[in-house]
């Protein structure tokens, strides 16, 4: 387990670099009930950009451990995470967006999920990667609208 958390931390970390200045920084995030209410950006996310960032190697990549029958043409769906078919039916945006920040909020430290909008995104990251963000305030929110079109 440890080895697939250093890859998928090293896998992850990208240059999503600061927040812009209306951003709500990653330490300012305000996780109440398993759930962010507040837009990160304060404009809503575009789910064609979502679902770019989602499926992106060199971005979110979640399809490295999350299947998904919305891109079922895409290869090397993961099986480490549940399917994300259906999962806004499971989750409201506001709970959906805080599991994309930072997954060990809601589902706690074991959780091999990385936080997308955390500056707490494991070990061993790259010097030129600390104190950065896997994805920036808007690309959460275009993942977000993304899942959010993904219902049953």
């Amino acid at each position: 387990m440890i080895k697939v958390t250093r890859f998928l931390c090293a896998a992850f970390v990208m240059h999503a670099g600061a927040a812009f200045a209306d951003d709500t920084a990653p330490d300012k995030v305000m996780y109440e009930d398993f759930s962010v209410q507040a837009s990160l950006t304060g404009k809503a996310g575009d789910p064609v950009e979502g679902a770019k960032v989602f499926k992106d190697r060199g971005l979110g990549n979640c399809l490295a451990c999350h299947q998904n029958a919305d891109m079922s043409g895409d290869l090397f769906h993961g099986t480490v995470g549940p399917a994300v078919d259906g999962v806004a039916d499971r989750w409201e945006p506001a709970q959906l967006r805080a599991i994309v920040s930072d997954a060990k909020q809601v589902f706690g430290e074991e959780t091999v999920m990385p936080g997308f909008y955390s500056l707490k995104v494991g070990k061993d990251v790259a010097k030129d990667k600390a104190g950065k963000t896997i994805l920036s305030a808007q690309q959460v929110e275009d993942v977000v609208a993304y899942l959010a079109t993904l219902k049953e």
